[in-house]
């Protein structure tokens, strides 16, 4: 090849990679003008209810009481959005990224929010009742208050939230990580916690009468005036777990070899045949 011709096809190809870099540009613009305006009609419009808003870029969305009710939401970026009491029943969530969203009084409740990654969200008083939550990331949240009656949280990470007073009653848990979440006064009744990991919990208060504990971690745990009447023990591991006042009557399959350093006081109550030794840290 001559020369002349390497440098005529060079100029060809530089000419056509600054034509390319412009509308790549220009798509870009046009799509965050595009958000721009999606935005400012949902803001207009209270919501969007019944839309399909798949993979939108709504980051930054401020409205109170939006309607999204049956909304199609799935991989949208939410990060950040303030939603406060909104509707999303019924939505489809799955693989949405909603990072320190405020959804605090919101109602999802039979919504589909599988992979959802609500990180450090204020999630106080919201309604996720039957809702399926399995393999969402929602470390360093605050579901304080909220209500996960009959959810599916299998293979949920909690890490570091808060969860004072909030209710799992009847829900599927298993494989979920509570590890130093505050769980003061929450309500876990006939919850299913198969191989859960709560380790470093704090649960002052809190009503696990019924559920299930086959296989969880309870390392370094404080469990002070826990309802733990009835509970299926199978194969859990209790290591340096606090139980002063702590309610164990009918608790069932508790294992003494399983029980490493575990402590209580005068009012705790426990099955025949289980000791433990005083509180002192």
């Amino acid at each position: 090849m001559s020369d002349r011709m390497s440098r005529f096809l060079a100029s060809c190809l530089g000419a056509l990679t600054v034509v390319a870099g412009s509308m790549s540009a220009v798509a870009v613009e046009a799509m965050a003008a595009s958000d721009e305006t999606r935005i400012a009609e949902i803001t207009a419009q209270g919501g969007c209810p019944r839309c399909d808003l798949e993979l939108a870029e709504l980051r930054g969305l401020s409205l109170e009481k939006a309607n999204f009710n049956r909304a199609i939401l799935r991989e949208v970026d939410l990060k950040e959005v303030a939603l406060p009491n909104a509707d999303f029943r019924y939505a489809d969530f799955r693989r949405t990224e909603a990072e320190r969203a405020d959804f605090s009084g919101a109602d999802f409740s039979n919504a589909s929010m599988r992979s959802v990654d609500l990180e450090k969200a204020n999630l106080t008083n919201a309604n996720f009742q039957e809702v399926d939550l399995r393999e969402s990331d929602m470390n360093s949240s605050n579901v304080s208050g909220a209500n996960f009656d009959g959810a599916d949280l299998r293979n949920v990470t909690l890490v570091r939230s808060v969860a004072l007073g909030a209710s799992f009653k009847d829900a599927k848990m298993d494989g979920i990580n509570l590890e130093r979440v505050d769980l003061g006064g929450a309500n876990l009744q006939n919850a299913r916690l198969r191989q859960a990991k709560l380790d470093r919990i704090s649960a002052h208060n809190a009503d696990f009468s019924g559920a299930d504990f086959s296989g969880v971690r309870l390392v370094s745990s404080d469990l002070t005036g826990a309802n733990l009447t009835g509970v299926d023990f199978d194969g859990a591991l209790l290591r340096r777990t606090r139980l002063p006042g702590a309610d164990l009557t009918g608790a069932k399959n508790l294992d003494p070899s399983r029980i490493l350093g575990a402590c209580g006081d005068a009012t705790t109550k426990l099955p025949s045949g289980i000791e433990l030794i005083e509180c002192t840290y």
